[in-house]
């Protein structure tokens, strides 16, 4: 672990919301030192399950973890329904010494529904599905913790969540976030 202690951002919102984009640029712009970390490839992907499944939350939220205790910077996005995750990501967030930040993507069912028309690739999944997930306001109730309205434009929400976050203006922990092997080697190869 570094000396500093890494920042969890954690980047909520309902399906077609524009979280898992805005996720995305936001770990891009940051560069290395970032990790990533969003449910639906832990859910859908690692663990193959569709919901429902009483592992999901504590394995992203120890991945989340994980990642942090290595001195990783996390961006963690999701739907994150507060019915199944509220308890484990409160505790995450508690548990955490770094900083913790904690946005909800505040979007109505029919904006979720054509931004994810809009989608170059689309989930197949149909508007009564969407319907059945939508949870307005779904809020964590954490100290802190910051809406992203529908108004929001993309650039606008990515800018926000680096500034208030403190990842737009933090350095990287280190050139890797725990010195490699590999990147020592490479550093002292002559130029």
């Amino acid at each position: 672990m570094t000396a500093a202690s890494p920042s969890l951002v954690v980047i909520r919102g309902n399906s077609g919301s524009g979280k898992t984009t805005t996720a995305r640029e936001v770990r891009r712009r940051y560069g290395r030192g970032a990790a990533l970390i969003e449910q639906d490839h832990l859910r859908r992907v690692v663990l193959r399950e569709h919901g429902g499944n009483p592992v999901a939350p504590a394995f992203i939220v120890g991945t989340a973890r994980a990642a942090l205790d290595a001195g990783y910077h996390v961006v963690l996005e999701g739907i994150l329904h507060s019915g199944q995750h509220a308890g484990p990501l409160t505790d995450l967030i508690a548990g955490h010494p770094g900083p913790s930040h904690v946005y909800w993507f505040e979007v109505s069912f029919e904006e979720t529904v054509r931004r994810h028309l809009g989608r170059a690739e689309p989930i197949p999944v149909s508007a009564g599905r969407m319907r059945e997930w939508y949870a307005p306001h779904d809020l964590l109730g954490v100290p802190g913790e910051r809406v992203i309205p529908e108004t929001t434009g993309f650039e606008d929400a990515v800018t926000t969540i680096l500034h208030t976050s403190g990842l737009g203006r933090a350095a990287a922990l280190s050139p890797c976030p725990v010195r490699c092997a590999r990147c020592a080697e490479k550093s002292a190869e002559p130029a």
